[in-house]
């Protein structure tokens, strides 16, 4: 493990705690550079900086754990494997640790953790998409996040160990932030819905529910002990809820791979804990 080369990425921002916590604990078994968004792009999903519009445009300025960038959490993927790394030397791209969990086939499409994650697959590179729920409060409210970050460390452990990247581009990986839990393999599950409403002036307003089966709290969270029993059990959701990790291999474009493939992964990482 002591060649190993990883591309570091996050959406809420080079100077989050939770890429810290990844960066001090993946410097142990990696050479990691950092190539982050200068600030938070929360829910960009995969969008890139003038594509469609605009000049595609993005600002690179050295940072202490590597390099901060000035665009989204895609273009910091794409900086990264085209301009400032050697995409062939690195093993694998890691991003996070989000703060909330992203869970749901929509969700994967709309979080930029896990949008930077597919850009490094469609260029080459196998990815891990890194998010941190709080069972209690759902979005953690802490500085700390060790405990995401060994979880990490060890599915990136096991992952190349078992040459898991040989069928599976893209891990999608969701963890408890105040402890190391069992991890379990997953599909996606959709439980989404949005309203739109006219404000009168023409405009529609958006609200977006992404825990939909149940009312949420009236913070627009949901409580996560409300949901026991509502989600199949091999779903990314049904994990969440009940307190352990997550792990759901993906192929492009965008689909669950065969769940065997990541078998003996959560069998070595669980008999590691």
């Amino acid at each position: 493990m002591s060649d190993l080369r990883i591309l570091l990425t996050n959406d809420d921002g080079i100077d989050s705690p939770g890429l810290t916590s990844l960066y001090d604990e993946l410097s142990t078994i990696a050479d990691v550079t950092a190539v982050a968004p200068a600030t938070n792009q929360s829910g960009v999903g995969r969008s890139r900086t003038g594509i469609g519009h605009g000049e595609p445009t993005v600002t690179i300025e050295e940072h202490e754990l590597g390099y901060a960038i000035g665009g989204t959490p895609a273009d910091c993927t794409a900086v990264g494997l085209r301009e400032l790394c050697n995409p062939d030397a690195l093993d694998v791209v890691v991003s996070g640790c989000n703060v909330g969990p992203n869970v749901g086939s929509y969700i994967m499409g709309h979080s930029g953790t896990v949008g930077a994650a597919v850009e490094a697959a469609f260029l080459g590179v196998p990815s891990i998409a890194v998010s941190a729920y709080d069972y209690e409060r759902f979005f953690p409210n802490t500085n700390d996040y060790s405990a995401p970050a060994v979880a990490t460390r060890r599915i990136v452990t096991e992952a190349i160990e078992h040459d898991l990247f040989s069928t599976v581009d893209v891990l999608n990986l969701n963890t408890r932030v105040d402890t190391e839990t069992t991890l379990r393999s997953t599909q996606p599950l959709a439980d989404y819905d949005t309203a739109i409403e006219a404000n009168g002036d023409g405009v529609g307003d958006f609200t977006n529910t992404y825990w939909a089966a149940k009312p949420v709290g009236p913070d627009g969270l949901p409580e996560l002990d409300t949901y026991k029993n509502v989600y199949p059990e091999w779903s990314d959701r049904a994990a969440v809820v009940d307190g352990v990790s997550s792990v759901t291999p993906l192929r492009l474009p965008q689909i669950p791979a065969d769940g065997k493939t990541i078998a003996d992964v959560v069998t070595a990482y669980n008999n590691a804990i």
